[in-house]
């Protein structure tokens, strides 16, 4: 039995959306318990009138809430009781399997890198989101925040737990990696990638070389590369992007009689398309590098999206046992 404890308090739209999602996803994995993290009389009224089966879903109570806006680092120390950090701390404690939570990005880091700790050979963990390319296929993206800078050596070790992740979440067999950079060609690039570049081509299976930022979503690799500062900016980038063309493209369906006409023909075509390019399908982020499973929702997750960071990130993270398979590539990598 795989157990996740939730943080119903984190995000946007919590706890509600956060409880349908959870129970949602323990309606479909036969072998998931959920551990609903928060204050008790809360999820009592949210679960009441809702059917799940009660031998797999659990109220943890946890009277505080750690919010959007608040500083991270105080706000682990000073909400030790807070529906996050009592998750996150089961999973310490042996209690859970993985966290997944909504909530401040920051406080969740800053919380599971102290309890957790970093996975012995791993310098620094990094933030790991799967994005969606246009030929119906998918790409692992780290780091995208969680470091700003990254050394040659560390982008090594990201590029060596993103193909982990890609092989046994994925289902990738032997997944392309890419090193994100200006140009294709092998000298491009500042020092930093110039130095990653050279060392994933003598230590990397499957190292495809370097990889434009406009080739990532035509599939060229099945993990890209990147320092946090450069992930973010290239994340909010693609977010911002995708909402405004569909905000452009709902604006020129309605604009009048014909255009409305010739929208319900495409509306299947169109619900497909965005359906391929949600965030929500993905559901979450991992925290890899840390001695623990941690996901990463975004902040306005609804049920769907906390559905599936349960059931394609962090159920499947558990259950192939990632982190061990981490350790034992580096450690098979000191002995040679």
């Amino acid at each position: 039995m795989i157990r996740i404890a939730l943080d119903t308090m984190g995000g946007d739209h919590a706890p509600d959306e956060v409880v349908k999602g959870g129970l949602s996803a323990v309606a479909e994995v036969a072998d998931l318990e959920m551990l609903l993290v928060g204050p008790k009389e809360i999820l009592e009224k949210s679960l009441a009138g809702r059917s799940f089966p009660k031998g797999r879903v659990r109220i943890i109570h946890a009277p505080d809430i750690i919010t959007a806006d608040e500083a991270p680092v105080l706000a682990v120390r000073r909400k030790k009781d807070s529906s996050m950090i009592t998750a996150v701390r089961m999973v310490k404690d042996g209690e859970a399997d993985a966290v997944v939570s909504a909530g401040n990005t920051g406080a969740l880091m800053a919380g599971s890198l102290l309890m957790f700790g970093r996975i012995s050979g791993i310098e620094r963990p990094a933030l790991t989101i799967v994005i969606p390319t246009f030929n119906g296929s998918n790409v692992v993206l780290l780091d995208v925040g969680a470091n700003m800078d990254a050394k040659a050596e560390q982008l090594v070790q990201y590029a060596l737990m993103g193909s982990i992740y890609a092989r046994e979440v994925l289902a990738k067999p032997r997944p392309f990696v890419g090193l994100l950079n200006v140009g294709t060609e092998d000298n491009k690039g500042n020092e930093q990638t110039k130095k990653a570049f050279e060392r994933l081509k003598d230590t990397m299976d499957g190292f495809t070389g370097n990889v434009e930022a406009r080739d990532i979503f035509a599939g060229v690799a099945d993990v890209v590369v990147c320092d946090g500062f450069v992930g973010n900016i290239l994340l909010k980038s693609v977010e911002g992007m995708s909402l405004g063309i569909f905000a452009a493209l709902q604006e020129a369906f309605t604009a009048n009689t014909r255009s409305k006409l010739g929208a319900a023909l495409l509306l299947p075509q169109l619900r497909a398309l965005k359906t391929k390019l949600d965030y929500a399908e993905y559901g979450g982020a991992p925290l890899l590098g840390v001695d623990g499973i941690c996901i990463k929702s975004h902040g306005s997750s609804k049920a769907r999206a906390i559905h599936t960071a349960i059931v394609r990130q962090a159920y499947p993270y558990a259950r192939q046992n990632v982190n061990e398979q981490i350790r034992s590539q580096l450690t098979a990598e000191e002995v040679n």
